[in-house]
């Protein structure tokens, strides 16, 4: 008997938040308890069956605002995932998508129903084949983080080069040499200065920067400094 074969989209979350314990930014994403079968009762990613009148990035947009009341300007196809026996039903293949979020702007997320934010590494059992699926998110983040300007997802437009490193510690779960992370990161040009630095500090004002759209902000990126300041928001 032929099997049919649905097509669905998931969200992976992520935002960066205090955990619990150590106080330290986390990577957090929330998941959505499901209220039928199969796996009621158990813990998912937010997601559900495409539907006609959906493309897959608005299915992905709508499914962020649903479970979160929010919107993100990061969002990106991550995978696709079909293996035959991944639900114990029909045949689901899922195209997969990830969006970052600032702390502020998970911060005045809205919890729906049966939604709750967990720390990333720490997810309990998922529904389906969902905790490969988050493994397989976090892999992707935390190599792409190292070559690529992604960490301007979870940074204002403007941006000290210490609120920069600690979102790299947050997602590499390490801690990084101060010296160091400004010598490379200021040497691959993908940050430019805005010419203004912080307020109300007790010490050396920190300048501010901002990402680079050109892709290239080229070697006066490390010789120039703020010649004016400016309150963070």
């Amino acid at each position: 008997m032929d099997q049919r074969v649905s097509l669905a989209v998931s969200t992976v979350i992520f935002a960066l938040r205090p955990h619990s314990k150590t106080g330290r930014d986390t990577l957090w994403l929330p998941l959505v308890r499901r209220i039928r079968e199969p796996y009621e009762g158990d813990w998912a990613l937010p997601g559900g069956p495409l539907e006609a009148h959906e493309d897959l990035a608005a299915s992905a947009r709508n499914t962020l605002e649903r479970t979160t009341g929010l919107t993100t300007n990061y969002l990106e196809q991550l995978y696709s995932f079909g293996e035959i026996d991944r639900s114990p039903a029909d045949r689901v293949v899922s195209i997969v998508y990830w969006a970052l979020v600032r702390p502020d702007e998970a911060a005045r997320a809205v919890d729906g129903d049966n939604v709750e934010w967990f720390v990333a590494d720490e997810v309990p059992q998922l529904a389906f084949d969902h905790n490969r699926i988050v493994e397989y998110a976090l892999g992707r983040l935390r190599a792409k983080i190292t070559y690529s300007p992604i960490a301007h997802a979870f940074l204002h437009p403007e941006f000290t080069l210490a609120e920069l490193r600690e979102v790299h510690e947050a997602v590499l779960r390490k801690p990084l040499d101060p010296a160091n992370f400004r010598r490379q990161v200021l040497a691959s040009h993908t940050i430019v200065p805005t010419g203004t630095c912080v307020t109300g500090t007790s010490h050396r004002p920190p300048a501010l920067y901002r990402f680079d759209s050109g892709g290239d902000a080229g070697p006066r990126a490390a010789d120039e400094t703020a010649s004016t300041t400016k309150e963070r928001p």
